[in-house]
Order: structure tokens, then sequence, then C-alpha cells
């Protein structure tokens, strides 16, 4: 591989951003703080995180100036997961969700000494919202907190046990914690719909008074202090509602929400969510390409017995190659498409419009899902040594675990976007399927006309089965009926723009190597998509009988092709076995498994320890 191809590669992957953006955040992870700690407890992992966090903090700008760059945002989400879930938790709840809510919305005089303190990280900042009951349903949540005029303080309430805040971190009650609570806001006896309190709930001493938690189950991996939390009757300074440009308080005392709709306010308190799920998928992307890094560079060396020869590495097995290749094509799709998201984001965020709405909400769905993929199908290829932490990937497992729920249940939030597509979109003219005879399978213009003529039949199916009023139904029956139709057009608008996003990058490609490698690779990634659904392209003409029966054999000659490009396409990924510590990723894995264990010693030194 030659640094000039690596450099291209990361020009590329890194938005041409790796040196202002990511740099010094990865250099903070070669600290001996992220070293390996093994045989800790689960409250001793938590608490390592909550340290770690604060070097974090201390090695970079501000969580202030943080916000008012998402690039940096969406680059510190990026990176600490690589060496530990539960610090890059922590930091996008405090950074993105807690202060990012506390800035957007009661970014006031009256409110500076709070604003320091959390800037400092005096105080960890959890952000409560979803409660025990309600899941995802947070419009509906029932914690309470009622204005009462005489001491200008709101009462704030937990009302029964299904209304208590779940998952947010409480359990570790010497940790100084200053909280944004998402509450129903009552006054002059009227419900004014949620918004965002800050309270305080724990002072380095214990818990505040009123404030009562109790510990969540552990979970593997991540070692956080998730706790169940409720309120009795907290008393919370007028000052400490973030009601923004939502409403406030008039001369005579009265609460006066701002003009709109209860949802609307409720969709503005939780402004921070949208550029949650882009820190969300950053740093899914990020682990997947951990992945992929580490279990393409451990089979490289893992000598196999085949055919004639006792010493063949893994990776030269076409059934290796299939797998990880595929996963390293999914990695760059997906980073490719994140990019083109954020750009948006970045580029719209003082208003965002339905379809960069939709962009986020699709990207963080199927980004997040394919690299759970990913990361299964790397720790499975690694054997054995894919089920140590030590190797990362299984930790990354645990990571998409959480992600895929985070920010938005993938499931939910893609039958709510598709519904919205579905009602929203402008009627476009039906288009003749791509004729496939005389195509080049492996030709990515071909590979997206088939992937967007059936990305407009399923939404045009979609929309007549929601229409059909040939029979008595609820909106909510004619939906039901053409959910997973809906799901399969939403999710596979992401794979059809993850593609196009693909073929740009391949054509700015300044390096002829680099062009080659990423021209099979986005093959690669548009024939393994249309393969998952080759009966509904058969069906429909868009492929022949005889291209279907080609479909495997186009793959592994495909993945002939990629096999010398492999180290030079993670060679952008700016990783290396110094930063991951990943004993399976070193140059000599042995020499480091041994070192990792203390067995044998090194290499060639075939005298057990002790003997």
């Amino acid at each position: 591989m030659t640094s000039a191809a690596a450099a291209e590669l990361s020009r590329l992957l890194f938005d041409g951003r790796y040196e202002q953006v990511h740099e010094d955040i990865r250099e903070l992870l070669l600290d001996p703080v992220f070293d390996a700690r093994e045989g800790l407890t689960m409250t001793e992992a938590g608490q390592l995180a909550y340290r770690r966090s604060r070097f974090v903090h201390a090695g970079l700008e501000r969580p202030l100036e943080v916000l008012r760059d998402p690039w940096r945002l969406f680059a510190l989400a990026e990176w600490p997961s690589l060496l530990d879930v539960s610090t890059f938790s922590l930091l996008m709840v405090h950074y993105n969700l807690c202060f990012g809510t506390v800035v957007e919305h009661g970014d006031r005089p009256d409110l500076k000494d709070l604003v320091d303190e959390l800037d400092r990280l005096d105080s960890f900042g959890p952000y409560m919202a979803t409660e025990l009951g309600y899941g995802n349903n947070v419009a509906a949540l029932r914690t309470e907190a009622v204005y009462d005029a005489g001491t200008q303080t709101f009462v704030l309430n937990t009302p029964d046990a299904l209304a208590q805040k779940f998952m947010s971190y409480s359990g570790f009650q010497d940790v100084p914690k200053l909280a944004v609570v998402m509450a129903r806001l009552k006054a002059d006896g009227k419900d004014h719909g949620v918004f965002p309190f800050l309270v305080r709930i724990s002072d380095g001493d214990g818990l505040c008074e009123g404030v009562h938690a109790a510990a969540c189950p552990e979970k593997p991996v991540q070692g956080l202090d998730n706790g169940v939390t409720w309120f009795d009757h907290v008393r919370v300074p007028r000052r400490q509602l973030l009601h923004g440009d939502m409403g406030g308080f008039a001369e005579d005392g009265t609460f006066r929400p701002s003009s709109g709709n209860r949802r609307k306010r409720f969709l503005r308190a939780m402004s921070r969510i949208l550029p949650g799920r882009l820190c969300v998928s950053s740093a899914a992307v990020g682990a997947g390409r951990a992945s992929v890094y580490v279990a393409l560079r451990y089979a490289a060396q893992r000598l196999t017995n085949a055919p004639g020869r006792n010493d063949l590495p893994v990776v030269e097995y076409r059934s290796h190659q299939l797998a990880l290749f595929t996963a390293l094509a999914k990695v760059y799709a997906m980073t490719l498409l994140l990019n083109h998201a954020k750009r948006a984001y970045v580029a719209q965020r003082d208003a965002v419009p339905a379809e960069l709405n939709h962009l986020i909400s699709i990207t963080k769905a199927l980004s997040t899902w394919e690299m759970t993929d990913v990361v299964a199908t790397a720790r499975e290829r690694c054997g054995a040594q894919g089920i140590f932490s030590a190797n990362r990937i299984a930790d990354y497992g645990s990571l998409l675990q959480g992600l895929v729920t985070a920010e938005g249940d993938n499931q939910v939030l893609l039958a709510t976007t598709a519904g919205q597509i579905i009602a929203q979109d402008p009627e476009q003219p039906p288009q003749a399927a791509p004729d496939p005879r005389g195509e080049d399978l492996r030709d990515p213009a071909f590979l997206l006309a088939a992937l967007r003529h059936r990305e407009q039949e399923l939404l045009r199916a979609a929309r007549e089965a929601v229409a059909d009023d040939s029979r008595e139904r609820t909106y909510f029956e004619a939906w039901n009926g053409t959910m997973n139709t809906g799901l399969a057009m939403a999710r596979l608008r992401g794979v059809r723009t993850a593609l196009e996003c693909f073929t740009r990058a391949v054509d700015e490609a300044q390096d002829g190597r680099v062009r080659e490698a990423l021209g099979l690779l986005a093959s690669l990634y548009g024939l393994t998509e249309v393969q998952r659904d080759a009966g509904w392209y058969l069906a429909r003409g868009v492929l022949t009988a005889e291209q279907v029966e080609r479909l495997p054999e186009a793959l592994d000659a495909l993945c002939a092709l990629v096999r010398p490009h492999a180290e030079t396409l993670i060679g952008g990924f700016r990783l290396s076995p110094e930063l991951l510590r990943a004993p399976i990723a070193a140059d000599d894995y042995v020499d480091a498994f041994q070192q990792r264990t203390g067995a044998f010693g090194p290499v060639g030194d075939q005298t057990p320890t002790g003997s």
C-alpha cells in the first residue's frame, strides 16, 4: 500500500476533515488511560469510564465549542467507542443530549452558573426522557412538573411506577450530576405538554432530596450506572425550565406557551435527537471499520490447511473473502452515506426540512443494522479469537445492540419515516423497468437502476394499499397491512442513496489504484443488495434467469478482484495496532497474544514459563 493511496482513501472516508476534526481525538486514545483493564467489576468498569470521559474532556476544547461545530461532535462520537463503549455513551449523553439541550433552550444569563458547571464537567449531565412504561412514546410521558406561583418553583413528581425515568445514569450517587429531565409542564390548571427541566440529581455526597434511584440489572460490556429514577415532590427553581422559544412567563407570572400545537413544541424540545442520530451512526460505522480492520489483518496471518499445502492464510479462501469483503463494502457504503447525511445536516440544521429528517432517520437505522451484521460477521470469521474483549470485536457487538435502539428504535423509526414518505413524497409517473439484456452485473449504473426501480415500485404499492378504499378499514388497519412494504421501501432508499454516494466517491478518486479498488467494492455492495431480492427482480424482468443463476459466480469473481486491494482499502481507516491494542491486529498476532497472556514467552521460545 502506498502512502498516497492511504491518504486518498482517508480523504474520502473522513470527507477531507481528518486532520482538522479527527486527528487530535484519535491521539488522545493512545494515552495509557485507555489501556485494557481486565478483571474489573461492572462498577469498577463504569467508574473507569467516568475517569476516561474527564480525560477526553480535559484534552479538547470545551463542550460549548464542540457543540458549535457539529463535525467535532460527530468525530467525538466516532473514536472513543473503539476503546471503551461506556466512555462513548457518557460523552454523547453529556455533550449532545444534556448540554446540547441546555445550550439550545436555556442559554440565558440567569443560567450561566449551571451552563458553566456543565461546560467544565464539574457535573455530568444525564438525560432523562424515556420512562419505564412508555419506551419510544416519549410524547406520552407522565413525569410532571407543576408550577407553584407562590414559591416560583416547579414541583417535579413521578406519579406512578410506569412514569419512572428509565436507563439514564443515576446509579453512581457520588458523582455530581445535573440532568435534563423531560416532564409535563402544568401551570394555572393547564397541561402545556412536555418541556425540558434542568434538575440537580446528585451533589457528590449522594442523591439530592426527593430524588430516588435504583440500579438497572447488569449489561454485558457496558459497565455504566444505568438506573430507574423517580422524583418525590422535588422543588425545581423556575429559572431551570428550559423553555427556549417554546414559551415563557409573562409579567403577571402566568406561563404562556408559544404559538403552535403541543406536538411542534415537543419536537422542538427534543431537537438534540436529530444530531444524536448522526452521532449514533458515527459510532456504528467506526466500530464497523475497526471490526473489518481487525478481522482482515488477522485473516492475512492465520494459517490453515488447504489441499496440497498447510500454510495458506485463511483470507485466500473465497468463502472467507465473500464474508469479509462484503462487510468491507458495507462499511464503505455506510461511511459515505453518513458523510452525505452529515453534510446535509450541517448545511440546514437551523431549519430541517422533511427530506433531511428522512435521510438522517434512514441513515441511522440502516447504518446501525448493517454494522450489526458487519461486527457479527467479523467476530465469527475470527473464530475463538473474536470472542475475547481484548480483540475488541465482541465489545463492538454489545455497542451495536445498544445503538440499534438508541435515539429511536430502528424498526419504529423506519416505520415512522416510511409512513411520512408515503404521505408526503410527490407522486411520480411509473417508470419502465431497466432492460437487463446485455448488462454487466458489475456495472454500478445498472445496479443503481435496478435498486431505484424496486424502491419506486415498493413506494407505489404501499401508496395504493393505504389509499385503497374498496373495503372498510381504519387508517391504522390500512397502514398496518402495508407496513412491511413501507419498511422495505425506506431501507432500500438508504441503500440506493449509499450506492449513489459510493459511485460519486469512485468518480472523485484521483489515485488510479484507489479508483479501481473503490469501483470493485461499489459493485460488490450493489450486487449484494440486488442478490438479496433476486426473486423480485427476476419476476419483474429486471434480471434474466441466466443472470440470477450467475449471481454467486459474479460475487466470487468480484472478491477475487478485490483481494489484491484489501490492505489498501483498510489502510485509509486511520487505525493501527497501537491504537486498538487488539492482539490479533498486530503485525505478529501470535507474539502479541503470547505477550498478552504470558504463555510460552516470545515466539520461538518453546520453553513453557515455570519449567
